[in-house]
């Protein structure tokens, strides 16, 4: 079943190389949406795909690369519209 959810990364997430490697994780699961910076210092994550896979990333994210300190999570369920082509870094 296809879902989709939008995550805001906590911590010391920006300046870490946090955006590259949430693109390449959601890449490799075949993920699509994207990733951003956040005015706040947290990185914003939209991500839609199989449910497994979206659980599967969300576990990624709360280790994020090695240079990184994530403190938490906030996962917004969301419906699933498939508008996304592929997943990228936003700006």
């Amino acid at each position: 079943m296809k879902e989709a959810c939008k995550i805001i990364v906590k911590g010391r997430v920006q300046g870490v190389g946090y955006r590259w490697f949430a693109r390449e994780k959601a890449q490799q699961l075949g993920l699509t949406g994207y990733v951003r910076n956040l005015p706040d210092g947290n990185v914003e994550v939209f991500a839609e795909g199989e449910q497994e896979k979206l659980f599967t990333l969300i576990n990624i994210l709360k280790e994020g690369p090695s240079w990184s300190m994530v403190t938490d999570l906030d996962i917004e369920n969301m419906e699933y519209k498939g508008i996304h082509r592929d997943f990228n870094i936003a700006m």
